[in-house]
């Protein structure tokens, strides 16, 4: 393929390619990570037309609540609830009822449209999953929420049984690129989770997949995650940046700078232009004062905390949007 021509037409060319349905080639993925820092405006410019032609000055807007922490049997390397992590966090089992139904009132307060249930293991229990089940037809009955469920593998009558409840988007990220995925697990495969997704999609859950950046991936890595989860038609895209937790094997792993980061989003938002793109865990430490910029690319945040780690306040947030002069959209309807 005959490499990119330098000087800011070059992206407005690439965001000409996406407008038009024309999918981006690795070569071209590999360009935008490889920009100067010097055209990164010119970078963002042409992300935020294509983010614009699909989703205005709009952002989504999630909350988290961690419905079950710690105890995980699996052995990720940037989990803090892994088994291999020693990081000082809360263990519990399942919240009861009562505290997911308050966590989704607070989604309501903090103006997020979508409340994310989420829990660490393996995958779901019969009983984790029924009560998960009717903590989601209490929510959906009382509050204008979508609901996202975050519970690991699933099997296809999991999968179903959510969707019954009223689970609007399952989420299960592929996290790093199949070639990577050994270093960064060994309990389970890039494959399981590629299975997962599909079974999400065929009981009728909008799939939520996305990435963590920062653990030591290759740009190529990069590229092969945004283009495998264009190929899986994930429809909304958590890109997280690690936060290096001390006490997990990822400890003191600091690959990423602002600049970075928003090369990446520019990267995800071109190769998949009509997808949620969503920054994730990891911005406020990684983005920093540039967290502002990486909304020309993406079009949703997490507000509030994230599992075992603190995010920025539900009101820096608000502030940041209207300083931006972008809309917050509330209790956005479900995918499809």
């Amino acid at each position: 393929m005959e490499k990119c021509d330098s000087g800011n037409g070059k992206w407005e060319r690439l965001a000409d390619r996406a407008l038009a349905g024309i999918g981006l080639t690795e070569e071209e993925g590999l360009s935008i990570l490889e920009a100067e820092d010097d055209e990164l405006l010119s970078l963002l410019q042409a992300a935020f037309r294509v983010r614009k032609h699909y989703f205005g000055r709009k952002v989504k807007l999630n909350l988290i609540i961690n419905a079950k922490s710690g105890l995980c049997p699996e052995d990720c390397g940037y989990c803090s609830q892994s088994i291999v992590s020693r990081a000082p966090i809360a263990k519990y089992p399942l919240l009861e009822r009562r505290v997911l139904l308050e966590g989704a009132h607070r989604a309501v307060e903090w103006k997020a449209g979508t409340y994310c249930i989420v829990t660490s293991g393996r995958g779901p229990t019969e009983r984790e999953l029924d009560e998960v089940a009717a903590a989601v037809k209490e929510i959906k009955s009382a509050l204008p929420l979508k609901i996202c469920a975050c519970l690991g593998l699933l099997r296809e009558e999991d999968a179903r049984k959510l969707r019954e409840a009223g689970v609007d988007r399952y989420n299960h990220n592929l996290n790093t690129s199949s070639g990577h995925y050994a270093a960064i697990t060994t309990t389970h495969t890039y494959d399981q989770r590629v299975e997962t997704i599909r079974r999400a999609m065929e009981a009728g859950l909008s799939p939520c997949s996305g990435v963590i950046v920062g653990m030591g991936e290759t740009d190529r890595d990069l590229v092969s995650m945004a283009l495998a989860l264009r190929e899986l038609r994930a429809e909304s895209i958590p890109v997280n940046f690690l936060n290096p937790i001390p006490g997990t094997p990822l400890e003191g792993k600091r690959e990423l700078n602002p600049r970075r980061c928003l090369k990446v989003l520019a990267l995800f938002r071109l190769i998949c232009p009509d997808r949620e793109i969503r920054i994730a865990g990891g911005r406020e430490v990684n983005m920093r004062s540039l967290q502002p910029l990486g909304l020309y690319a993406a079009n949703s945040i997490f507000v509030g905390d994230y599992l075992t780690t603190e995010g920025q306040a539900a009101e820096a947030d608000h502030r940041m949007l209207e300083d931006l002069g972008f809309e917050i959209e509330e209790c956005a309807p479900a995918a499809g």
